[in-house]
């Protein structure tokens, strides 16, 4: 996913459905997301997580329930 601002993108349009969390490219080259919000807009931020952005090639997405955490903002994790 080098290359095709998927996290940068994801950052967008998190913060646009007024999700908080972060995203971060993971050592082994995937992207990894943890997002708090609406059921609405997490629905909504999984579908576009399963496009991404118009370069971007996704292959799947895994969708896992955890815990809900706190966060402030939405945020891009450099690793």
């Amino acid at each position: 996913m080098q290359g095709v601002f998927y996290r940068a993108t994801a950052k967008e349009v998190g913060q646009a459905l007024d999700l908080k969390g972060w995203v971060k490219n993971t050592k082994d080259g995937h992207v990894e997301s943890i997002v708090s919000g609406s059921e609405k807009a997490l629905q909504q931020y999984i579908e576009w997580c399963r496009k991404g952005p118009e370069k971007a090639i996704v292959n799947s997405i895994n969708v896992t329930s955890i815990q809900e955490e706190k966060f402030d903002d939405f945020k891009v994790i450099r690793g």
